[in-house]
């Protein structure tokens, strides 16, 4: 694999957490890069240069540099992991409803919940619990009789979703009522090259 690859991430983050389980899944050779959010390297020079919105995680790979986390997954699927993204129409559709799912109900359910937790971001955590009731309990319904999100395999839907379910009891958010969600968790973090995300309960500045 290429070693030009290089992904700038912070340890907390789910969103770069995404990227990194998929590298390590698929057995990407990559340098992983840490960028100090907590003293704000992302909002300087020459991390703007990289992504102008600030955020991680960031992916190089030569002269090829893209932001966003479900961006990522698709070009490293479709580059060095073929077998995580089918092109079968329907299967590809499906894949990328869980990676909208990711971006938009996951991002104000779980991963906002979490947020205000470890980060203090000023959101509203009623709204965050109530997002996320209704989001896993769409989840742990679709889950029913499947062992993956998307098919017969596990495909980057699996990772796109993985980091802020598993990681949602550290934003109040139990995940005791489900049942089907839980045994998913299970089966991802049993995959071959599995890699967690860092948990914690520390209180840190909003990004």
């Amino acid at each position: 694999m290429s070693s030009q690859l290089r992904l700038h991430r912070m340890h907390l983050s789910g969103h770069a957490h995404r990227a990194e389980l998929f590298i390590s899944l698929a057995g990407i050779n990559a340098e992983l890069v840490d960028v100090d959010l907590l003293n704000g390297e992302h909002k300087k020079e020459p991390f703007l240069r990289l992504n102008p919105a600030g955020q991680v995680p960031v992916l190089e790979d030569g002269e090829t540099v893209i932001s966003d986390s479900n961006a990522i997954l698709v070009y490293l699927a479709r580059k060095y992991a073929p077998d995580w993204l089918p092109t079968d129409p329907a299967q590809e559709a499906e894949i990328q409803k869980f990676l909208s799912f990711a971006a938009g109900p996951i991002a104000y359910g779980p991963c906002a919940a979490r947020l205000i937790t470890l980060f203090g971001a000023p959101l509203d955590p009623v709204f965050a619990q109530s997002n996320s009731d209704r989001i896993f309990g769409l989840l742990e319904e679709h889950l029913q009789g499947r062992d993956w999100l998307a098919g017969k395999a596990p495909t980057i839907a699996d990772v796109a979703i993985y980091s802020y379910t598993a990681h949602a009891p550290e934003g109040n958010v139990s995940l005791e009522p489900y049942n089907n969600i839980r045994s998913w968790l299970q089966r991802v973090e049993a995959l071959p090259g599995f890699v967690g995300m860092t948990a914690s309960k520390v209180g840190l500045a909003a990004e």
